[in-house]
Parts: structure tokens; sequence; C-alpha cells
């Protein structure tokens, strides 16, 4: 028999989707129940908030990501997750329990635990951080609306919320049929025909134009269509901090991440000096944007979007970028190499690293060595702070990931983010975190070495909030030290070490690479403050404004 929680299991599967994350609570048991009897893997989590953030890092791996909560203090737990993920374009499908649906409408209003006496308080504030909300209210209407939200979530790339009461889990209802999503965005074809001209006309005619690739193209899944266009016209290209990664950063024409006046000198320079700024699929915040210290003329900016295009005063909607590249690539010709000033950021890695063992280390140096020490097969991922900062110059090449929270910036995001990661990936995970964000969310580091995963974690200990510090410091951005490197001994099977000179750094990567059976746990000893250039220039420009 064809049941409520057992279509939900099929949709799940249908579309890829071999684990969900969560925490237990009476109202959610069955339904939990029902996953774990129809082939999904039920990754129980430390807390809610943990579980968020593990089904975050599993879709933007897999495109689809779950986390299944009991009702309130479950729900209420999660929701900087889902803020989180709808910040920064994730498909992530929340799944609550819920009470019974007699209880709901009882007049007698009897006050359950976990709950205000509000019993569609939950739903009203995930209403309006998804870009779909349904409580299903009979098993009848059910399979059309589990499948609207999942419709809604592919077709947004944002999280949707689903609410099942316990009584309607086991409540029989049609099987499971294919989903019908519609498609990313709808073209309107003379708007795409007039901006595309635009477009092209201002790229024919620039001298030393240049493409910003931001998070859409990952989103969407477009990797292929910008590799095109690249080589068709030869230009030049960057990207956003967010869309890290969506081309390999070996490549020819890479010229490094843009993130205002926190990249390198002859970054900033390439992409401010250009006389066309062909930008991609860019979430334009305030860090993507270097806190604001971007300089990008808009009467130079093409802007195009998921589903507009914005050149100059002119705005063209709707336009879905994948159509939009495909048909400016066909508009445009091929510049020359020599005359672009292309300097690949590949150059970073050419340089030899020496390590000096007595010298002590340092941010600088410590980044430069991993420069040289990542290759294919990791994931990079790295916490809000001073390490996301860092990693704009670590280069992704062709086999390696790089997911951070670049605009939403929620501190500890890092470690739960391993796990989800770790679990839809065959790639190996490579974390940056520092000590402040690790003290938010260290307890998941436990279920990582439960499910076995061997992820290698640099936790940077720099004694605080630096990120903090560089802005305004005070005894509010200190911590009490804790001895990092002991607790993953704790957890379970794994291995771990502190460093503190170059030469233990060394032995301490030779250790962790041959380390493919368990957890490596790098504990990397600074200074207070020293920190990436970036971050103090970061600092100087969010002081400004406050």
């Amino acid at each position: 028999m064809n049941t409520v929680g057992k279509y939900l299991c099929d949709r799940l599967k249908s579309l890829g989707v071999d684990h969900v994350f969560g925490v237990p609570g009476d109202y959610v048991l069955d339904l939990m129940d029902v996953l774990g009897e129809n082939s999904l893997e039920l990754v129980g989590t430390c807390n809610e908030l943990n579980a968020g953030y593990a089904a975050d890092a599993y879709a933007r791996v897999k495109g689809l990501g779950a986390v299944c909560i009991t009702y309130g203090v479950g729900g209420f737990s999660l929701v900087n997750a889902v803020v989180g993920a709808y910040a920064e374009r994730v498909p992530l499908v929340v799944i609550s329990g819920a009470p019974n649906s007699s209880v709901r409408n009882s007049r007698n209003h009897l006050l359950l635990h976990h709950t205000t006496g509000d019993y569609n308080l939950q739903y009203s504030i995930m209403e309006k951080a998804t870009v779909a909300s349904v409580i299903l209210t009979n098993a009848t209407q059910a399979p059309s609306q589990i499948d609207k939200a999942f419709a809604a979530c592919l077709h947004h790339k944002r999280p949707v919320y689903i609410e099942i009461p316990q009584d309607l889990v086991n409540q029989p209802c049609k099987p499971c049929e294919p989903l019908e999503i519609p498609p990313p965005n709808f073209t309107d074809t003379e708007a795409l025909k007039e901006a595309v001209q635009e477009a092209a006309d201002l790229l024919e005619a620039a001298q030393r134009p240049v493409i910003l690739a931001g998070v859409e193209f990952h989103r969407f899944g477009l990797e292929e269509k910008l590799l095109n266009l690249l080589e068709t016209t030869g230009y030049p290209i960057a990207t956003t901090l967010l869309g890290k990664s969506c081309i390999s950063e070996a490549h020819p024409q890479f010229i490094g991440t843009y993130v205002g006046a926190l990249s390198r000198e002859n970054v900033t320079g390439r992409i401010e000096t250009a006389d066309c700024v062909l930008c991609l699929g860019a979430i334009m915040s305030d860090m993507n944007l270097g806190g604001n210290t971007a300089k990008l003329d808009q009467n130079k900016l093409i802007n195009a979007n998921s589903d507009k295009v914005k050149i100059k005063h002119h705005f063209y909607d709707p336009v879905f970028l994948g159509d939009f590249i495909d048909e400016l690539t066909s508009k445009l010709t091929h510049k020359e190499y020599e005359s672009l000033d292309i300097k690949p950021a590949y150059y970073l890695r050419i340089k030899e690293f020496t390590p000096q063992p007595e010298q002590k280390i340092t941010n600088l140096r410590f980044y430069e060595r991993l420069n040289h020490f990542i290759n294919d097969g990791f994931m990079v991922i790295s916490d809000t702070g001073d390490a996301i900062v860092a990693t704009i110059d670590l280069l992704m090449t062709k086999g390696t990931d790089f997911i951070g929270q670049a605009f939403y910036l929620s501190i500890g995001y890092s470690i739960p983010a391993c796990l989800g990661a770790g679990l839809a990936s065959n790639s190996r995970p490579m974390v940056f975190v520092g000590d402040g964000a690790f003290q938010m969310t260290a307890q998941e580091l436990s279920t990582i070495i439960r499910h076995n995963l061997n992820p290698i974690i640099f936790l940077i200990n720099n004694d605080g909030y630096t990120i903090e510090r560089v802005i305004k410091d005070g005894t509010y951005n200190d911590l009490q030290p804790w001895k990092y490197h002991q607790l993953p001994r704790i957890f379970g099977k794994s291995w771990s070490c502190e460093v503190r000179t170059e030469g233990e750094l060394e032995e301490a990567l030779t250790q962790a690479k041959a380390n493919t059976d368990c957890v490596s746990f790098i504990e990397v000893h600074l200074d207070r403050f020293d920190c990436a250039q970036g971050l103090i220039r970061l600092g100087r420009a969010l002081r400004g404004k406050s």
C-alpha cells in the first residue's frame, strides 16, 4: 500500500536524494521510520541547525538536499540554516512532523509541548524563508501538494517547507509518478533578441572586455555554456567568491576571484579597468563586492542573472541566463589572447614553495603552502571569517570544488557542511575553519567520524573572532582557548596534531594525505592578528560604514 510518507520518500529518491539529515522528536518519529524503510539513510545530527547546514552543502553538490525535524523546537532551531539556503539559492526541502490534525482542529485548545499554542506559528515563519510552504491536510491532496513544493524548489533553486501531521504519515494515497518540473525560466524572445544585440554591440566594440561569473552557473548547471563562451571569445574571466570553482581555475583565461579590494591587485586592476564587464549569474552582495570596495562602472556593465538582463539603465525581463549566453555566444567574435592583458591565476602554483622548517608558520605562508597541496579530488569547504577571505586565491582545478557561505556568512557553517558534502560526493573534503567558528558547531565532528568520512580539517587557531577584531576589537571577541587537536580523539577514531612551524606543517600534511581511513585534524597556531591582508582591507571597509 502506498502512503503519504512513502510518497514523499519515493519523490526524494526519484530526484537523487539518498540521505536525509535531521534530529528525532515525537512528532516526526513515524515519518523517520518510513524514511528508513524506503532506502533513504537518515543521518542523525547533533542539533537541527547543523542538520540544515549539512543538507545545504549536500544540495550544493547533488542538486537537492533534505532535512527532517520535529515540530516547534526542531523547526525553530533550523530557521537560520533555511534562511542561509534561501539567500544563496540552495534547493533544500524542509520536512517537519506536526501534531495530529485532530488536535490542530480541536476546540478545546489543549496546549501541546514544543508549541506556544499557535499551531500556525512555525508555518508562518517558514513561509517567509521559503519559495513554497504547505501543511498537508489530507491524503488525497498530499501528493499534489508535495509535488508542487518539489517543483518550486527545483525551479527557483531555493528552500521549500512541507509540514506533515503525525496522523497523515501512514494514510493511503496514490503512487508516485514522474514529476513535471517547469523549465528554469521563461524567456521572452523579443526581450532576448534586444538584450543580446545591445550586449553584443558593447562587447564587440570593447578593447578590454572581461567576464565576471557567479554562483548561478553552479545552481542551474550552466558550466558548459560558460566554457563555450570562453572558447568562442577568448575573453579573460574572473569569478565572484560565491561563484568560485564554476570553472577550472587552471584555465588559461582565468585570472582570479574578484572580491573588490580583497582581491589580488592584478585581478582588481584588470576588472576595474575593463571597458566592458560581462557579469553573468552573480549575486551582487556586499561581501561578493568586497565590503562595497568593488568599483564596477554601471555604464560599462552587462549584468545577466537567472531571469533578467540589465545593461546600463535598460532592463530585459524575462530572459533566462542560459538562453542569453547561447544567443550572445553566437553573436561574438574571437579576440586574440595577447591583446586582452590576461595574467592566468595558475602562476600562483608555478612559483615553487620551499618550506623553512624552523620558521614559525604565518597566515600568508600557510595558504601559499596549501595552494601546492590541494589537487584534483578535493572539495574545499571554507567557514566564514578569515578562512573564507584567505581561501580566495586557493586554486580550484577541474576536479576540485569550493563550498562557502560567501553571501549569508553564517559562522560555524563548515563542519556540518563537511558532513553533508562528504556524503554527497566521492571527493575528499578539506575544511578551513577558525577557532571561533569551530566552537559553534564542533560537535558535528562526531557525526563525521560516525559515518567514516575522511576529511582533512585545518583548525586555524588565532585566539578568538579575528574577523570581528579587524572591525573593532574588544573582550567580546575573546574565547576560552580549547585544546582543539585533542577533541577528535574524544569523539572517536581520528588522527590529529598541532603545528607551529613550517617543518611541523610539512610532517602533518604528509601524514594527513596518507591517512585516508578517518578524519585528519590539524590545529594551526597563528598570532592573534595574523590574518589575510584581504580581511584587513575588509575590516577597514566595514569600519567605514559603521
